[in-house]
């Protein structure tokens, strides 16, 4: 507070004339005859007198300038910021933290904090956002105490949006973490090039900072399965922990609950959420800046359907931002908040016999908790199943094991509780029937007769919808007032023959856009990205983007167009984007083809896969032109762009990079991985890719 009130203070030297007022410069002969003090002297003297008074007055009870708030940050509570202090009025030795973009890093901490209770220990899961995490060092104060980080790995390698400011911390500092123990469970993906760098850096750098490792860093693949790799390291973690602390387990495994019901059958409506994320009511009343917590509700102008054959689905829509003062990049991605099929949601009410529309609240049993609720209460259960919980990914083990007691058949019960155990037998049994046949909760209920849980039970463990990111198909220089969207609709059957629809997907191609004026709105905010043009219009861009990874393309293409008009010297442009057949799904294609002809696109390569006996993919298009590429990369300082699949395409793009280096650049195998790492480290090779 004391800085910003500084700039309040006035500049007396630079804010009053005392360099231009002075008596020596009157005619002497007057010196005489004037008074000690003039008129003018009186006036400045009573002037400088009152600033004086006046700044030391307001001085007390200035108000400090407000800082702009971040994007995504919550606004500030009054909330402890310490957590030492929480864990010693609250009785407790363990944090878990956690870096969560997802909110799977959330609820594996969660999941371990609840965990010590079994060891006589009292855990705390904490949002290294809402803590300062310098006091990591007095740590050591409380006795057997343990710091546990839950951290995942977004994008290329960075930090969670959560983690940021620990993570510079942890960069800049140089404090001693002595008699801090601390153990790492990371959470990535294989398929991706920095495959769980967040936690490995976090894990390494505790330790150089003279914090003791009390267990290996665990490495969590979501491209294999995440929850076994973690409830594998789990179950070795605790007996470790119990022999490290000499404790021993309780053996009491029974279902611990986090929050209590409370039924309102006499409420005010205006005081429910009824969708909300925030702010009770900001749907009706929307306020900037629009961020995570408080959406924007942007109306659907455009809908249309890409593709003109085939069995998919690609659409192109096109939200209104006018008035919402946010602003866009090329290359960012829009984030978007969908709700559940009311179908399921129906189909729920159903089977677990109760009425969706009773209002309900979950309220925490830990008062001290900073989360008070699993999701905005007070709210309905329909609400809460259609806007707020994920019920169409398969359950983690630890929501089948709590649920188990409620089946009233032995053998469900026991099923149950095996899925959720370590044993070969129990992991094989949850990768084939809940993952495999990919069963969603309701799957699962209506496989299971015998299992009828209370539905409050069933919402405090499931994990909360998360919002959808779609990288941005426009350009803010050609559509400042509106954001495109390339997707397609996510749609298959499972093994048990039940159809299956993307949640986010199947939402977006529903938001038509009716005749009668009447518009679908779409809750979403902004996420910036490192996915940039590069800063000098004259370097000639590569983009390799097949599928709907032409998305962020599109928005660059506008924009090079756009630069072009504006009588900058343009580089080359060069892309490669494919789809199984010319005729059916060429994405886009007018609009490429009108490019190419006005000089924006200077090579456009389009690999229609499956137009011939032998598929032709993007990575082939690459290896025809690499003359060209390499002189664009290697002396035209060209910035090679990737956009669309992590798992195989992305790989198969980068090996094609590889043997251009090798080839061309008459390099081993082992220079050339070099090079393009090289180029990825000067920020010329990026990419924008999913798993």
């Amino acid at each position: 507070e004391n800085d910003n009130s500084s700039s309040m203070y006035f500049n007396l030297s630079s804010s009053l004339p005392f360099d231009n007022y002075s008596s020596s410069t009157q005619p002497e002969a007057m010196e005489e005859e004037n008074p000690l003090f003039s008129n003018l002297d009186l006036f400045l003297f009573t002037l400088i007198a009152g600033l004086i008074i006046y700044w030391f007055m307001s001085r007390k009870k200035a108000e400090p300038i407000p800082e702009f708030k971040k994007l995504n940050q919550p606004a500030p509570s009054t909330q402890e910021t310490s957590f030492i202090e929480k864990m010693k009025k609250t009785g407790r030795n363990i944090v878990v933290f956690y870096g969560s973009q997802t909110g799977t890093g959330e609820e594996f901490a969660n999941r371990l904090s609840k965990d010590a209770q079994r060891y006589g220990m009292k855990g705390m899961a904490a949002d290294p956002e809402e803590y300062d995490m310098s006091e990591l060092s007095r740590l050591a104060e409380i006795g057997n105490s343990l710091a546990i980080f839950c951290m995942a790995t977004y994008g290329e390698g960075d930090p969670t949006d959560n983690a940021q400011d620990f993570y510079d911390w942890l960069q800049e500092t140089d404090g001693q973490l002595n008699g801090v123990n601390y153990t790492v469970f990371a959470l990535g993906n294989k398929t991706y090039e920095h495959y769980n760098a967040m936690g490995a850096y976090v894990d390494k750098r505790l330790e150089e900072l003279g914090a003791k490792r009390v267990f290996d860093l665990g490495m969590g693949d979501d491209d294999g399965n995440l929850e076994e790799d973690f409830v594998t390291w789990r179950e070795q973690f605790w007996p470790a922990m119990c022999e490290h602390f000499g404790v021993e387990a309780s053996g009491e495994d029974s279902s611990v609950r986090q929050y209590e019901l409370k039924e309102h059958n006499d409420i005010n409506m205006n005081k429910v959420y009824t969708g909300e994320l925030g702010r009770l009511k900001s749907f009706e009343t929307q306020k900037p800046p629009f961020d995570a917590k408080n959406p924007f509700l942007a109306p659907v102008t455009v809908n249309r359907k890409l593709n003109k054959a085939g069995d998919r689905h690609l659409m192109h829509l096109e939200v209104d931002i006018t008035g919402s003062k946010i602003r866009y990049e090329s290359g960012d991605h829009v984030a978007v908040y969908p709700t559940n099929d009311t179908v399921i949601v129906n189909k729920l009410g159903q089977i677990l016999g109760v009425d969706l529309d009773s209002v309900i609240s979950l309220n925490n049993l830990d008062e001290e908790s900073n989360k008070k609720h699993p999701f905005p209460c007070p709210t309905t259960y329909r609400t809460a199943l259609t806007h707020y919980l994920d019920i169409i990914h398969p359950p983690r083990t630890n929501v089948l094991y709590e649920l188990a007691q409620y089946a009233t058949d032995p053998k469900d019960q026991e099923n149950m509780r095996k899925m959720a155990s370590s044993a070969p037998e129990g992991k094989a049994l949850y990768q084939s029937f809940v993952l495999e046949d990919n069963r969603n909760i309701l799957a699962i209920l209506e496989d299971l007769p015998s299992l009828r849980p209370p539905i409050d039970h069933l919402c405090e463990l499931m994990p909360r919808l998360q919002a959808r990111y779609y990288s941005i198909a426009s350009s803010s220089k050609v559509h400042p007032n509106s954001i495109h969207i390339c997707a397609v609709v996510v749609e298959y059957t499972t093994k048990t023959g039940r159809l299956t629809k993307g949640v986010a997907t199947t939402w977006l191609k529903n938001k038509l856009v009716a005749d009668n004026g009447h518009k679908s709105t779409v809750p979403m905010y902004i996420r910036k990205s490192q996915f940039r043009l590069p800063f000098k219009a004259s370097n000639p861009v590569i983009m390799v983007g097949p599928g709907t990874g032409i998305a962020p393309f599109m928005g660059f293409i506008q924009e090079r167009g756009w630069l072009k008009e504006q009588g900058k010297e343009v580089g080359e442009t060069a892309l490669y984007c494919g789809c199984r057949h010319k005729e059916e799904d060429y994405l886009y294609q007018e609009e490429l083809e009108e490019a190419e002809k006005a000089g924006v696109i200077t090579k456009l390569n389009v690999a229609f896969s499956r137009d011939q006996e032998q598929k032709v993919y993007v990575q082939h298009l690459l290896r025809t032109n690499k003359e060209d590429l390499w002189r664009q990369i290697h002396t035209d300082n060209a910035h090679i762009y990737i956009c669309g699949d992590a798992r195989n395409m992305a790989r198969d793009v980068q090996t094609a990079f590889y043997e251009i280096a090798e080839e061309l650049g008459g390099m081993t195998r082992t220079q050339a991985t070099d090079y393009i790492k090289k180029l990825m480290t000067k920020g010329r090779y990026s990419q924008d890719v999913w798993s």
